[in-house]
């Protein structure tokens, strides 16, 4: 499967723990049209297959409204093409959503969306800056399965400093209250250069615990798969059939093209990436130039640590052929302990998820 990313650098404001390549109007003078003008030429000169799956990120998407996200489609079929029966995603923040604009998005051929929510706490909403009220999240989730959609995502986040076991309770409660058939759930990552990170350095806040992440992530996993939710990436759950198909191009080592300012790309064993700031983007592309930033051709021991890296993160695993002799003892004492199965694939166990990345430092140490 091939995957087509578009990355949307604009938010209204900046969350205090995000280190992604966005900008806020005070931060670029980039507008909406440059950026769609810049796009569609990008596309233009893209060498690309149809794309099996299309995912919008950012940045905050929907602030483009449905009809630059439609306009984004319309670029995508007219240059690169999209395969019959393709996932066709956006992200969207609660707060920029309506249901005429859920509506509008069905229309346009969008088949999943994406609502960033992080956590039903009002205080905890306070701390990672979030702008929607607690409620939102989930009612923008209704309005979009109304609207027709199937398959709907809600984005969580639980570790917040001050963030209480209630908290993490209440959030999972709205969720499975809102018939989403995905949620993603991410521990906080204190990133430096942050304004969170600021204040944590400063003593305003508490620093996040990583005994606090296991008994979080515990919570989480048994509410969702409680509910039927089925685990299929470390922190992925989904109903049966509503696994995130693009995602999954990732985590297999799938090849993408990744369009817009700062996006990724990685075909036929090189990466490469685009610049980052908005303005240089479209003055390139205003050239006729693709905005390629620079690149690198992934090495065959490169290539076989991110698939070992990636694949131990999936339900699925690896197939056992993939894991050299010399890591085989390590692989086993693994198994022993109930971390991992072992048969024609290796996998993590329910109990080795929280340990999947120490795991995959074992065996690439042994190798």
């Amino acid at each position: 499967m091939f995957g087509l990313y578009i990355h949307v650098p604009f938010c209204a404001s900046r969350c205090g723990y995000c280190d992604f390549n966005t900008y806020t109007p005070s931060e670029t003078a980039s507008t909406f049209d440059a950026y769609l003008t810049a796009l569609d030429t990008e596309l233009r000169l893209a060498d690309t297959e149809p794309a099996d799956t299309v995912f919008i990120g950012g940045g905050t998407p929907s602030l483009l409204g449905a009809g630059g996200l439609a306009r984004i489609m319309d670029m995508v079929r007219d240059h690169v093409g999209v395969r019959p029966g393709a996932e066709v995603t956006t992200e969207s923040n609660p707060e920029s959503t309506d249901p005429r604009f859920f509506a509008e998005l069905l229309q346009a051929g969008f088949t999943r969306v994406s609502l960033g929510m992080q956590s039903a706490s009002a205080p905890v909403l306070r701390v990672l800056d979030r702008r929607h009220t607690p409620g939102r999240a989930v009612a923008a989730a209704r309005e979009a399965r109304a609207a027709g959609f199937e398959h709907v995502n809600l984005d969580m986040m639980y570790g917040t400093p001050t963030e209480t076991d209630d908290d993490v309770r209440s959030t999972l409660d709205a969720i499975l209250s809102a018939d989403v058939d995905h949620v993603s759930a991410y521990s906080l990552i204190v990133e430096d250069g942050t304004a969170l990170a600021r204040r944590i350095r400063r003593g305003e806040l508490p620093p996040p615990r990583e005994d606090v992440y296991a008994e979080r992530y515990e919570m989480i996993a048994a509410a969702l798969e409680g509910a039927g939710f089925g685990w299929y990436e470390v922190s992925n759950w989904a109903k049966p059939g509503g696994e995130c198909r693009h995602n999954l191009i990732y985590w297999r080592g799938g090849h993408w093209w990744g369009a817009g300012p700062g996006a990724h790309s990685y075909i036929g064993r090189r990466r490469f990436f685009n610049v980052k700031r908005p303005e240089r983007y479209t003055q390139l592309l205003a050239a006729g130039e693709l905005p390629v930033g620079g690149g690198e051709q992934i090495s065959d021991e490169e290539h076989h640590f991110e698939q070992v890296m990636l694949g131990l993160r999936l339900r699925e695993g690896i197939p056992t052929g993939w894991v050299g002799e010399g890591a085989q003892g390590v692989v086993e004492k693994h198994a022993r302990a109930g971390l991992l199965t072992v048969g024609e694939r290796i996998a993590v166990t329910g109990a080795g998820r929280l340990l999947a990345d120490g795991i995959v430092t074992d065996i690439l140490a042994a190798e």
